[in-house]
């Protein structure tokens, strides 16, 4: 029987890391390795009776341990984290397969995951996992405890041309739509002793995936962007530490295609709609984009790119791990 486990650095709440955990528990996980990037008493006392959860607080003594020979033993930034601890979660992992993910994703499996990757062939050292973003239902009559989620073609040309229609004002400027990556993430075969796990990808003696197969029956749920209060209060963050850092690159055209005439990273577009517009340009940003009007899901389900999920996260903690994490 094929086995599969998942690993995510964490900075989060009890509350959440507990629902994070049941729900992968429900979708039948063998190990989840959890890395408290800050620490979590609560979650690691209510954690501590459950054989698949591993809990590692990453502390000084962590770093020092880890990385002996370095300076500064914990990296500043919480990427090369995630890196150091996805390493080390593959290299004392005991499951066939691992998936680095973070505490806003929810895997979403059409079949077991197990079989999924039972059937890949032996060539196949990764599999993607493609990704869904959030929409926010604020406001929307909408059915009690759905979800709706965006996707995005693959192919660019294709990828351009329905992000316009689909994203009126401000589609020109993203890529597919979506705030966040568009890559999704990786499970990854174990027990290659020189496979570096990153974030949307893995090498393995200077070859990038090797064997990499789309694994069609899994998706990943990003809760990005699902609420414009969530949203909005990480904003600043991401725009100095995470995904809208100043650095990042615009979406690349792949070789061969045509590149997006207004390209601009998320960091420089949302500092665009601030100077120009002030909170009301980014409260409207939102309200396209990311908000799960009546027209925004016409437009997507034109193009085949809405999806309704029933994540059913308050009952599955509930069902895991009872009734004190209501």
């Amino acid at each position: 029987m094929t086995t599969w486990g998942i690993v995510t650095t964490v900075k989060a709440n009890a509350k959440t890391i507990m629902t994070w955990v049941a729900y992968h528990l429900e979708a039948g996980a063998d190990e989840i390795q959890l890395y408290l990037d800050t620490p979590c008493p609560r979650a690691e006392k209510a954690l501590a009776g459950y054989p698949k959860v591993k809990v590692i607080l990453c502390d000084e003594k962590y770093w020092r341990r880890r990385r002996p020979l370095e300076e500064h033993q914990r990296p500043p930034m919480h990427q090369a984290r995630q890196f150091a601890n996805a390493k080390w979660a593959y290299m004392h992992t005991k499951v066939d397969w691992l998936i680095h993910i973070d505490i806003d994703e929810f895997l979403w499996p059409e079949t077991p995951v197990a079989q999924q990757l039972a059937a890949l062939p032996d060539s196949a050292l990764c599999a993607r996992i493609r990704p869904l973003e959030a929409l926010s239902t604020e406001g929307q009559d909408t059915p009690e405890g759905v979800t709706y989620f965006k996707s995005a073609a693959l192919p660019w040309d294709q990828r351009k041309e329905e992000t316009r229609h689909i994203y009126p004002m401000y589609g020109p400027f993203l890529n597919g739509g979506f705030l966040s990556h568009l890559a999704g993430k990786m499970g990854v075969r174990t027990g290659i002793e020189e496979m570096m796990v990153r974030i949307h990808n893995v090498e393995l003696d200077g070859a990038l995936n090797p064997g990499e197969q789309d694994l069609t029956g899994l998706t990943l749920c990003h809760m990005h962007a699902h609420s414009w209060d969530h949203w909005r209060k990480l904003l600043d963050y991401r725009a100095r530490k995470g995904s809208y850092r100043k650095e990042l690159a615009p979406p690349v055209a792949p070789p061969g295609t045509k590149p997006l005439e207004d390209a601009m990273n998320m960091h420089d577009l949302f500092k665009m709609l601030l100077d120009e517009g002030g909170e009301e340009a980014l409260r409207a940003f939102f309200d396209e984009v990311c908000l799960a009007t009546p027209n925004l899901r016409e437009r997507l389900a034109r193009y085949g790119h809405l999806a309704e999920r029933r994540l059913d996260l308050d009952a599955k903690r509930l069902k895991v791990f009872g009734p004190d994490w209501t």
